[in-house]
């Protein structure tokens, strides 16, 4: 592991009152990404990331060059108990295809546990530049609605390999479900818009678990971590973040039901580029 003296915290207690508020935090952070996501489709973790990297600010426990490694892998851990429920109920719907499943997983599982190595590997600001960069791509397909052109066949085993392995790989360095970029793919594949959101969703729990279980193996026993902290998974956080976003992902349903969702998520392009330039100037200075 290679932070440096940013990687030394000071273990000062966090005061009760404190504690209160982050906590509020935590539930606010959920139920604005599980009602994001409800509403116009993106993956929890492009709010959930940028949200806990301020939240950590405010902890008195948490040393600088740690947050964006606890924030990645907190999110990943809070997809854990959205994928199942997401997944069953696209299953129930007949929106999963199974094969592309089979065909990913393994290689998805790969990449994101090497994906969790990597992100050991590297500065707190590394991580960060990686996920500005990846900001103003998910931002700019949105806005411009990129999708590649469909082709009219599965892909083989070793294209399915090599796209699984990037999707786990990426999605684990920036904390997110996948559906960013398995969407995008399916879609390329010739997979209906439904039946790729509903694959992309039980896609995610492959991506959770491998990521999940990563960031707790190279954050294990690593010094400037909270003492509520599973290697670089913040539990409370998890635990926040989770219920409160399974509650706000239904409601964010039935209000697209009734607004323009496209023009939703071309304001939200314009958001996820505000986000990005906040990053950024965060980092340069």
């Amino acid at each position: 592991m290679t932070h440096g003296a940013a990687s030394a915290a000071p273990h000062t207690p966090v005061p009760a009152a404190t504690m209160l508020t982050l906590l509020f935090l935590y539930l606010l952070c959920g139920a604005t990404a599980g009602f994001l996501s409800g509403l116009i489709g993106i993956g929890g973790g492009l709010v959930v990331v940028p949200l806990l990297n301020m939240i950590f600010r405010l902890h008195g426990d948490i040393a600088p060059g740690m947050i964006m490694h606890l924030a990645i892998g907190t999110s990943l851990s809070s997809i854990l108990f959205t994928a199942v429920s997401s997944t069953r109920s696209h299953a129930r719907r007949g929106s999963v295809r199974w094969d592309y499943v089979k065909g990913l997983a393994p290689a998805i599982v790969l990449g994101s546990v090497c994906a969790a190595w990597l992100a050991s590997r590297l500065s707190t600001g590394g991580l960060r530049g990686f996920f500005v960069v990846f900001l103003l791509c998910i931002a700019t397909q949105m806005l411009f609605d990129l999708y590649p052109r469909p082709r009219s066949s599965m892909p083989g085993r070793c294209a399915l390999a090599g796209a699984g392995f990037t999707i786990g790989g990426v999605s684990s360095l920036v904390g997110l479900g996948g559906g960013s970029m398995s969407v995008p793919f399916l879609r390329w594949c010739g997979v209906d818009m439904r039946q790729a959101v509903g694959t992309s969703a039980a896609l995610s729990w492959p991506i959770a678990v491998a990521g999940t279980l990563g960031f707790i193996a190279v954050g294990w026993g690593e010094p400037g971590l909270p003492g509520d902290a599973l290697g670089y998974i913040h539990l409370p956080a998890t635990v926040g973040i989770a219920c409160s976003s399974v509650f706000f992902a239904p409601l964010g349903v039935r209000v697209a039901h009734t607004v323009s969702v496209p023009a939703l998520r071309k304001f939200f392009a314009v958001f996820l580029y505000v986000t990005a330039c906040e990053m950024l100037w965060n980092l340069l200075h």
